[in-house]
């Protein structure tokens, strides 16, 4: 009587056995599937372009001193009065230029202490020309010595100040630029690996760099520019 009970529990138990040794191959292999659906390869798309400056900013700083503040104020109006001829004579237009702030020390004063005998008066006087036309403002700076030969005194000159504006328009083709630039090193991975080419995963659109176009000294005094974009994408593995 216990062995008819023993043999109907040995199958029954042969077959759980059996149950749970290919639940547990499914499993494995649903393993297997996760980790092979989650394959990816991350590349890095690059885009360039180079684009000329299209505003130009000429900062012109003059100074006049002496101890009669009302002299000092004299000559730098005379100054002003040059400038304007000057660039006048250079085709700017009158909305092109601005007038600064008029900035006066008093070197007897407690801030600056003057003790080496110098003027007492010290006015300095900005004008600010800003245009589109950057050529124009390239040979105004090659021209500054007319100033200097007419008694006018530069200070702290450091020539424009070059600026690309136009970033909105090329924006739209360079992020495809970059993004065609990465998918094609991901082809190339997913070949080299033999593996196919999924969609995309994740993407990430990195800053807008403009730099000197030789990337050589400050972008800032360059009117000649380059505009780069690197985007990162992950890309599923098939």
């Amino acid at each position: 009587m216990d062995k008819d009970r023993l043999i109907p529990a040995a199958v029954s138990g042969g077959l759980l056995a059996i149950g749970l040794i290919g639940g547990g191959a499914l499993i494995g292999q649903g393993v297997v599937n996760a980790r092979v659906g989650d394959r990816s390869v991350t590349v890095r798309g690059l885009a360039e372009r180079n684009v000329e400056a299209d505003l130009a900013l000429l900062p012109l700083r003059f100074t006049a001193s002496g101890d009669v503040l009302a002299d000092v104020q004299a000559r730098i109006d005379g100054d002003l009065g040059i400038v304007r001829q000057f660039l006048t004579a250079q085709g700017y237009p009158a909305e092109a230029v601005a007038l600064g702030r008029l900035e006066v020390a008093d070197t007897q004063s407690r801030e600056y202490s003057n003790q080496n005998g110098g003027p007492r008066f010290i006015l300095a006087q900005t004008v600010i020309v800003r245009t589109t036309d950057v050529a124009r403002v390239q040979r105004t700076t090659r021209a500054l010595n007319d100033l200097v030969r007419q008694g006018v005194v530069l200070q702290d000159f450091s020539g424009p100040t070059y600026v690309f504006t136009k970033l909105n328009e090329v924006r739209p083709e360079m992020i495809a630029q970059a993004t065609a630039s990465a998918r094609s090193g991901a082809e190339q991975f997913a070949k080299d690996s033999g593996a196919p080419l999924g969609p995309i995963r994740q993407a990430t659109q990195g800053s807008f760099e403009i730099l000197a176009r030789d990337e050589i000294g400050d972008e800032a005094q360059s009117p000649d520019k380059k505009v780069r974009v690197v985007t990162t994408i992950s890309y599923r593995l098939r």
